[in-house]
């Protein structure tokens, strides 16, 4: 797809959004990595469910360091994979602890040495913390890359660099939260609202779905 296509289907989603931000709740980018980390194959939605009780009582590193791998369980148990996601927090509260003054790191390899914490969680973390132009791709942002045709990739990563190659400068800041927004409501996985959608006419989608029936 050509850059002009493009500009214009970010055009599009910024005027329908024009400041987008995560769905997930947090007061800090402590809060916000650990958010993050618990939305892995989950929900924005289950993970807001449990870091509302879980931050009350333990919203820094120390004092869910201090919480424990168990008692943490008690909390995040409605969310996909709690158990290794558990062991994994415990491990990065310590490291923050220890190696990084309770601060979050800015830059990915440092995240990425975080138990827990992958490319995508990187990105995500120092885009909505840290205000830096990175794309997390995750299953929404995959699929409406591929199927608008912005993106197209057969990995994560593919997409990821195809996204920052083609997506204008001036649109990448909020980029992964427009096409993230997109997938969840509008190209959703199985039966997309191509009937509802403003940018339809730009996408190379071929199994468009043109009626609600």
């Amino acid at each position: 797809m050509d850059k002009k296509k493009i500009t214009r289907i970010f055009e599009i989603l910024k005027k329908d959004n024009p400041e987008p931000v995560t769905e997930l709740k947090y007061k800090s980018k402590f809060q916000l990595l650990i958010s993050v980390i618990l939305s892995a194959q989950a929900t924005d939605k289950s993970v807001n469910a449990a870091t509302t009780k879980l931050f009350k009582i333990a919203g820094t590193p120390k004092k869910l360091y201090d919480l424990g791998e168990q008692k943490l369980k008690i909390f995040i148990k409605t969310i996909g994979l709690y158990n290794a996601k558990a062991k994994n927090i415990i491990k990065t509260c310590k490291i923050l602890i220890t190696e990084f003054e309770n601060k979050i790191p800015s830059n990915r390899n440092e995240l990425q040495k975080l138990p827990g914490v992958g490319r995508k969680t990187a990105n995500v973390v120092l885009n909505n913390a840290f205000g830096l132009p990175t794309i997390g791709v995750d299953t929404h942002v995959f699929r409406v890359s591929n199927r608008l045709g912005i993106a197209p990739g057969k990995n994560v990563l593919e997409v990821e660099k195809k996204l920052e190659k083609n997506v204008p400068e001036k649109f990448k800041l909020h980029a992964h939260h427009w096409l993230i927004i997109h997938g969840r409501y509008t190209c959703i996985a199985r039966k997309p609202l191509c009937q509802k959608c403003k940018i339809f006419n730009l996408c190379k989608y071929k199994n468009k779905i043109l009626s609600d029936k």
